[in-house]
Formats: C-alpha cells, structure tokens, sequence
C-alpha cells in the first residue's frame, strides 16, 4: 500500500494503525483502547484557558509589577519586560523535557507535571514580597519564578494539542484540536479583563501594596482545579496503545531526530507562519496603531480585544474545514493570504480612518487564527504516536520563540529604523512565501475518509 502519509516506513508504527479501517493492526492482543471520554476531553482543551491566563497575566501588569519590584531601578519596565522573555526562552526547554515525560510515560502524566508546577508558580507569584520589603531579591525571585512559568507551559500546550488530537474522532480531530487554539486566546481575554478590573477598581496606593496579588490567585486557583480535574482524565488512548505493542521508545527525542526528521522541520515551518502571525498580526497591533497615531491606547486595545474574539470564532471553523477538505489545501490557502495580503493591511492599519483600521486588524486576526488551528492539528499529524510530543518540542515549540517572542520586538525596531509603516506585514509575507514550498511538498495528514455502510 506504500506510505501515503509521507512518514518514516522504519517507524515502529504508523498513525494509519489506529485508524477505524485499519483495527487489526492497532494492538497486538487484538483488544482494544478505552476511548477518551468527553469529559476528558473538555477538561483538556478547557486547560489551555488556564495556561494562557496565566501566562499573559504577567504582560498585562508589567508596570504595575515594575513598581512592585523594580522601582529603584531606573529602567524598570524594562527589566519586567526581560522577565518575559526569558520566560519565553524557556519554553522549548520545557517542551522538551515534558515531552520526554509523555512519550515515555504517558499524556496524562505530563499534563498533571506541567499544571503542578504551574499551579505552585501562580501561588509563589502572589506571596512574593515586594522590593520594598525584601529589596532586589523579590525582583530576582520575580524572574525566577516567571522561568518556571515559562518552562511548565512549553509543555502544556503540546502535550494538550497531542492528547486532544488523539483523543477526538478521526473526522473530528481538526476541530477538537482547533479548540485549544480557541481556548487559549479565552485565556489571554480573561487576563486582560482581570488586570483591567483589579486596577480600575482600586486606588494606586491599595494596588501596590496587595492588591497585585489578587490576579495572580485567581490564576493560582484556576489551575488548582485544572490539576485536580486531570487527576480524572483518562489516559491517551494511542499511549496506551504503544504500552500494548511495547512500541513506547525509550528516547522519544532521539527517536524522532532519527525517523521523522521531515516532520520536525514541517513542524518548524508551520508553527513560525503560525507564530509570526499571531504575535504580529494580532498581538503586536495595538502598540503599531499607537505607534503610528492611528489610534489612542484605549480604542487600540478595544480593536484588538475584537480581534480577539474573531480569532475565538474563526479557529473552530477553520479546524472544521480542514477535517472536511484536508489540512493541505487550507494551510496552502491561509500562507498565500499570509504572503499577499498582510503589506497592505499594515499600510490600511496605518492610515487616518478608523473603519479601515478595523477592517485590516480583523482580517489579520482571521488569517492568524485559521493558521493556529489548522496548523495545531497538522503539526501533530506529522509524527506518529511514538515520540510525538518531542517531535513537536524540537520542531514547532522552537519556532514559537523565534518567530514569535522575538517578533513584535524586531517589527518595532524595523518599523523605527525604516520609517515604512507596511514593514511588520512585509515580515509576514517574507516567511509566509518560504512556508510556502514545504506546504505545496507535505503530504495531507488528514486520516481517510471510510466507506460507509452498506444499507
């Protein structure tokens, strides 16, 4: 029958044997896996909200952090902002490592290691003290901390993409992946509307002395109940596959280096269109609109507060289409409109009307949030079960800091040296057309479609 899927023949097995039409192959003792429950599965792509409420919550206050810990030093924002960024640097550590955990020893058991310690992080977060009490070792302390965070969520959202794409119905599992996607971009409003709400509310001088903390309890137990309904969610059905086969590789990261190879650099190239796109397209807009004096702070945030809802709409529609026309052709279409169109919607962004700003940040946030989608699920299908979650740490979680921690960063820079308002989209196109040539030479993942029955 050959290899259709375009994965490594050496493998120990193929995505293809845990397909319905494929049954007689998927274990050894001809039994078959528990299905993952709805339940497990809401608790899973529900998770993501949490993970990315807690993530954001730090960018949201970061001058109200920088008072807390860094008032004494003259670049205060500055130094907040740093600890973000090394947050980001840490999370292919951390992709890697509970990567290991999970292809080693299970989904499930990677994703109550990574809620652990995001769990404790949140609630160290809100106990810290201040400078004023501890002088520049809660800043430092600070940093740290928001190291562990970064390391807990490189893990998270692989190991959450992995267990929902394994989880869902085979003509399903575009959409359920799409739903992390969806879920995540929840959690990035709900920071915002937390922060939003803690200071509107109360007075400068209550803010800073305890006020700060309240945020990050509330993150705290949002994963405390994430960690304690996981510690009901069922095992991924493919794990327990490959215990029946004995097919769990003992190096998941070597054995990916070795066998999919090509999955790993896909990967790559997905996830950095995808990233790209998310934090330029989207996140990067209220600070390029303030920028060009498009917009005031305000009505910058409220656009892109829309653009956010936009993403949560598009994304389960998106990963829908791909499980009805495949992944290829809606990837291929979603990078063509990422290399054409993007130029002219900054220049749009940047013009004196407002409706037209509207327009250009909602067409961005449609074409960042159709890749996250699709390419959530696509990035997962190009490994087979066995090390799954080290190929996606090596390959997309990498692309994430390159193309995304770094990139509204060097489009600000770029954007001032050249005086060009069009350049972040110019970024856009540049990896979208060299996307483009892997994406027309990877092979559809997106599992055959059965006959159906008879009568």
């Amino acid at each position: 029958m050959g290899n259709p899927r375009g994965l490594d023949a050496s493998s120990t097995c193929d995505n293809q044997r845990w397909f319905p039409e494929n049954q007689e192959a998927s274990i050894t003792d001809g039994s078959e896996p528990p299905a993952i429950s709805r339940t497990s599965l809401a608790i899973a792509a529900f998770s993501t909200v949490v993970e990315w409420y807690d993530f954001t919550l730090y960018l949201y206050l970061v001058t109200v952090l920088s008072r807390v810990f860094f008032a004494s030093s003259g670049l205060s924002v500055l130094t907040t902002l740093a600890g973000f960024a090394v947050a980001y640097l840490m999370r292919p550590i951390g992709a890697i490592v509970f990567g290991h955990i999970g292809d080693r020893y299970g989904r499930r058991r990677t994703m109550l290691a990574s809620m652990s310690i995001m769990t404790a992080a949140m609630l160290a977060t809100a106990f810290l003290p201040t400078e004023a009490q501890a002088g520049s070792l809660a800043g430092a302390a600070l940093l740290l901390i928001r190291c562990v965070m970064g390391f807990s969520v490189g893990g998270e959202y692989t190991g959450v993409v992995a267990y929902l794409l394994e989880g869902a119905r085979e003509d399903r599992r575009g959409l359920v992946t799409s739903l992390a996607a969806a879920a995540s971009e929840v959690g990035a409003l709900l920071a915002a509307a937390v922060s939003a709400l803690v200071v509107s509310l109360l007075s400068d001088a209550d803010l800073l002395a305890w006020g700060w903390r309240i945020p990050f309890l509330i993150g705290g137990a949002l994963a405390g109940s994430v960690l304690i309904a996981r510690a009901r969610m069922q095992e991924s059905p493919e794990f327990e596959r490959q215990r029946a086969r004995d097919s769990v590789p003992a190096r998941p990261l070597r054995h990916a280096l070795r066998h999919h190879r090509m999955g790993i650099v896909r990967g790559f190239a997905i996830s950095a269109l995808g990233s790209i796109t998310y934090y330029v397209g989207i996140t990067y807009v209220p600070v390029y609109m303030t920028s060009a004096g498009t917009l005031g702070e305000a009505d910058a945030l409220w656009l892109a507060t829309l653009a956010a809802f936009t993403v949560i709409v598009v994304t389960p529609l998106a990963g829908a289409l791909a499980d009805r026309i495949g992944r290829k052709p809606v990837l291929l279409g979603l990078a063509i409109a990422g290399a054409v169109l993007p130029t002219a919607l900054f220049a749009l962004l940047a013009g004196a009307s407002y409706f037209g700003a509207f327009i250009g940040a909602i067409i961005l946030a449609m074409v960042a949030g159709g890749i996250s989608a699709v390419g959530a699920v696509a990035t997962a299908e190009q490994f087979p079960g066995e090390g799954r979650l080290s190929g996606l740490a090596f390959g997309a979680t990498t692309a994430t800091v390159l193309f995304g921690g770094f990139a509204p960063y060097v489009a600000q820079l770029l954007l001032q040296q050249t005086g060009w308002s069009p350049v972040p989209g110019f970024m856009i196109a540049i990896v979208a057309a060299g996307v483009l040539p892997l994406l027309l030479g990877m092979p559809e993942t997106r599992p055959a479609r059965s006959a159906p029955p008879a009568g």
